[in-house]
This record gives structure tokens, C-alpha cells and sequence, in this order.
């Protein structure tokens, strides 16, 4: 499937940046910013089932085909977010980004509390500024923004197919060099898991006090974790 992608710069290198689920290319807008200040041409797809981008059957490795039928390969530096992570990761071995990273990245569901995909599906339905702002209080009022309006374009079904992913993606092997960046805590990937992802040769590291969107929560801090990377 080919995806609906934002373009922003025309800097000499090439930044891949994949979003998270229920959201779609706006919620990376400030991240853009600093990376095109970076001399980066930068490519945002929206997800299936998500932004400006078709409908379909929602499986993990649908995602990842999307990713290699719609970006170029060799691109300078992919950033995959949480469920884009996973796509990425999934996609990793055709697109062959210089680098990647996974940030709060979906590589073990059954991690996630079973409650959390009903609480998702409210979330979407009943979502408000002043919700969004209470759930997300170190947000910009760009971040708020791009959230309701990732929301208002999300194909609730998607999280039905979530339902059915299986609980471990653990990739095997690195690819390419490859950071996996958590929050602090991971819902997403606990120490365990952190530690054989170490072990299979993934760079580690934790932005402190950051939660699961750790470039909406801390910025500087996402920023600052990427050093070596960008």
C-alpha cells in the first residue's frame, strides 16, 4: 500500500520519521524543526488507518511492507515511535537507513495491560483539548493540536487488529546500527526485554522522567539521547 507522506526541508541528508499508533505525521512537527536546522530533508508517512492514508487489514507486517513500498531506500536516519518502531523494524532489512531508531518502540505487546486498547478506543471517541491537556501537561499547544487532529483521521478498526498482534517482535538482530531509545518507565519494553535487545547488539538508552511520547514530553531530552545518531 502506498502511503500518504509529508515532506518538509531540502537539506543534503535524509531523516524517515514513522509515527505511533492513533496519531499520524503532525505529532513529529517539532522534531522536523530540529533536524531540518540539521542540514536534513525529512519524509513522514502517515500509517495505514491512520491521517490521509488508506484503509485495510491492520497487521504488523502490512505496516512494514507499507514502509518499503513507499520510502526510498538508504536514507541517512529513520526514527520509528512506538507502534512505528515496530513497523520500522519490520521494514528495516529493505529500507536499509544509515541508522535507526526505535523510540518507545512496540517490540513486546504483551506488555501493554489488557485494559489499555479499551481505554485507547474511549480515548479517541471522548478526546478534548482541555482531556488532552490534562493527560499531557509538558505538551505544546502544537502537540495538542496535532494529537486532535491525529485522532480525528484514526480508523478506530485499527485497534482491532492491534487486538490480534502477537506479544513479542523482539527483533533478532540490529540490521543496520540501531538505538533503542525508552522512556523512563517503558510500558512498551521492560528491562528484560531491554537487556536481551543489549545483548542482540541495540544501543540502550533511557530519557529520564520522559514518558511513552518522549518527544512531546521532553524535547531537549529526546534531542540530547540522539547525540551520535543525528
Amino acid at each position: 500500500m502506498k502511503l500518504n507522506v509529508h515532506e518538509r526541508g531540502d537539506g543534503g541528508k535524509l531523516a524517515l520519521l514513522i509515527h505511533g499508533g492513533m496519531s499520524d505525521h503532525r505529532t513529529w512537527h517539532a522534531v522536523e524543526a530540529e533536524l531540518v536546522a540539521r542540514g536534513y530533508r525529512v519524509l513522514a508517512p502517515d500509517l495505514r488507518g491512520h491521517g490521509a492514508s488508506p484503509r485495510g487489514d491492520y497487521k504488523p507486517e502490512l505496516l512494514g511492507d507499507d514502509l518499503a513500498d513507499t520510502l526510498p531506500e538508504g536514507a541517512d536516519l529513520a526514527i520509528g515511535h512506538s507502534l512505528g518502531g515496530l513497523a520500522l523494524s519490520l521494514a528495516v532489512d529493505r529500507l536499509r537507513p544509515g541508522k535507526a531508531v526505535y523510540s518507545d518502540p512496540g517490540f513486546t505487546l504483551d506488555s501493554v495491560p489488557a485494559q489499555a486498547l479499551a481505554f485507547m478506543r474511549q480515548m479517541v471517541a471522548t478526546a478534548t483539548e482541555a482531556g488532552v491537556r490534562r493527560m499531557n501537561p509538558r505538551w505544546s499547544d502544537a502537540d495538542v493540536e496535532a494529537e486532535l487532529a491525529g485522532f480525528a483521521l484514526f480508523d478506530p478498526a485499527f485497534l482491532d487488529g492491534v487486538a490480534g498482534f502477537a506479544p513479542d517482535y523482539l527483533p533478532a538482530a540490529p540490521i543496520v546500527p540501531s538505538l533503542v531509545q525508552l522512556a523512563d518507565p517503558s510500558f512498551t519494553v521492560k528491562p528484560g526485554a531491554a537487556a536481551e535487545l543489549a545483548g542482540r547488539g541495540f544501543e540502550i538508552r533511557t530519557v529520564t522522567g520522559a514518558g511513552h511520547c518522549i518527544h512531546r514530553d521532553d524535547l531537549p531530552g529526546f534531542m540530547s539521547s540522539l547525540d551520535g545518531w543525528i
